[in-house]
């Protein structure tokens, strides 16, 4: 499977398993809630204020 910013959290997870610890890094520390099944990373980032472009290159992945 390939990851873009619009793959679920628990799918970059499930795909790339230290992204976990790049999540955390970044304030979202609630990765196994039901959000985190549904919502996706560009999602995710702008609920928390997160840039988007700084958090896929963080988890290593593209747009």
């Amino acid at each position: 499977m390939v990851v873009s910013a619009d793959s679920t959290i628990m799918d970059v997870i499930r795909e790339k398993p230290e992204a976990a610890d790049i999540f955390f890094r970044f304030g979202m520390g609630c990765l196994g809630c039901a959000m985190a099944k549904g919502e996706t990373i560009r999602e995710a980032a702008q609920a928390h204020g997160i840039p988007l472009a700084e958090l896929l290159d963080a988890l290593g992945i593209g747009e």
